[in-house]
């Protein structure tokens, strides 16, 4: 079985609806989401899928929630914003056009702000931090 990963980022606000706590109220994040493609049989190439294409294929969903109030955004006008949901908008989104491609799965998480702080003592610079943020980072797994 062979992978393919590509990750990325965004930050959005949003609010959850029908549930008690601090999360019912407007609120941000920034977001992480991690779109993973599964397969059994390689390309000419010697690829699953070009790292090119899932990143291609993953900016437009991005960029319709990217700096956003996502409760104002076609699904979660009625569909709560949770990071479940979201998976599975992301997941529906890349799946309309990937569809011949691999079965795969999709991970949304937010960053706590510990978790930023963190980052700090990566040795990288904020800048460099920025960057890799704005055009994503990329793994590739066999096995």
């Amino acid at each position: 079985m062979y992978e393919v990963t590509v990750e990325d980022s965004f930050a959005a606000g949003h609010y959850l609806r029908n549930y008690r706590g601090k999360c019912e109220n407007p609120h941000g994040h920034n977001y992480k989401v991690r779109i993973t493609l599964q397969g059994r049989e390689l390309d000419q190439a010697g690829l699953l899928l070009d790292f090119k294409e899932l990143k291609m294929v993953m900016k437009p969903v991005i960029e319709r929630l990217d700096h956003r109030m996502i409760n104002d955004v076609a699904p979660f006008t009625t569909l709560n914003p949770s990071a479940e949901n979201l998976a599975k908008f992301f997941f529906d989104e890349t799946n309309v056009t990937l569809k011949s491609s691999t079965s795969g799965r999709v991970s949304v998480s937010t960053t706590p702000r510990r978790r930023e702080l963190g980052r700090q003592r990566s040795g990288c610079d904020t800048a460099e931090r920025q960057s890799r943020m704005r055009r994503g980072t990329v793994r590739r797994r066999c096995g």
